[in-house]
């Protein structure tokens, strides 16, 4: 081993290991190596060169934040024509006070692109809301075509049964004037026949049968010539289920001829 190298097993070595403050525990130690270390950092921050853009931003916020003085070229024009600090632009001095405030473009976007922007999203605001309305004009119009469904579907079912009520009064009616052959087919309940095909000649329809052309009456249509027929001929009314002795008896004393009238 070399003379200059030391010993790290002898007493010097040791010794000087250890010379260290007596008393000094080790947090404090630490606690002051932690302090050294930040206070070594802060001073690298303060002497590292700042950047252009440090440097133009902190030079912008000093300007920003003094008034403009005299050696201003504009501002010592102003003052040529009567201009004084404080005072509002214009003849009437009720122009702006304060400077244009300043709006520092930080993205890459041409100029116009935010105006693009906010339009494109205005569209798609307004193409979303009429995106909701079609579809809640949509579900209305469903609900309203249910509803009227459901509706014309009562009316029939109670035209139907009214109908065939007064088929019924019709034909008791009838018997009891003797009548024996309905004034129409359908002035009587239908009755059930097992063979259907006796009203048809064994030689089949005839030509004038072929040419004459059958009207089909709706329900309603034979519900209104019906109660017409037991109104004046057996002053009969369906809705009041009464027969009365006359026709100044009926007019007298039914509210009308039609279920909107009996409710």
């Amino acid at each position: 081993m070399s003379d200059e190298e030391e010993d790290y097993m002898s007493d010097a070595f040791l010794t000087k290991i250890q010379d260290v403050k007596p008393g000094v525990s080790m947090v404090r130690r630490v606690k002051e190596a932690m302090k050294k270390e930040a206070q070594h950092k802060e001073l690298n921050i303060k002497n590292r060169q700042k950047t252009f853009k440090e440097q133009e931003t902190e030079s912008r916020e000093t300007a920003l934040q003094n008034s403009i003085s005299n050696e201003n070229k504009g501002f010592a024009l102003l003052q040529k024509m009567g201009y004084k600090a404080g005072q509002g632009l214009g003849k009437a001095g009720a122009g702006r006070v304060d400077p244009i405030p300043l709006s520092i473009k930080t993205d890459r976007g041409g100029i116009g692109m935010e105006e693009v922007k906010k339009r494109k999203a205005e569209e798609q605001l307004e193409h979303y809301r009429q995106k909701v309305r079609a579809k809640q004009q949509n579900e209305t119009k469903s609900l309203e075509d249910f509803r009227s469904r459901v509706r014309t579907e009562r009316e029939e079912r109670k035209i139907e049964g009214d109908l065939r009520k007064s088929q019924r009064a019709c034909e008791q009616l009838d018997s009891q004037k003797s009548i024996t052959v309905p004034r129409e087919d359908w002035y009587w309940p239908k009755e059930e026949s097992d063979n259907e095909d006796d009203d048809e000649d064994e030689d089949g329809p005839k030509e004038d049968e072929d040419k004459e052309e059958i009207v089909e009456l709706t329900s309603f249509d034979k519900l209104h010539i019906l109660t017409s027929y037991l109104r004046g001929v057996h002053f009969y009314c369906i809705w009041c289920g009464t027969t009365y002795n006359d026709e100044e008896d009926l007019c007298s004393n039914c509210p009308g001829d039609t279920a909107a009238d009996h409710e």
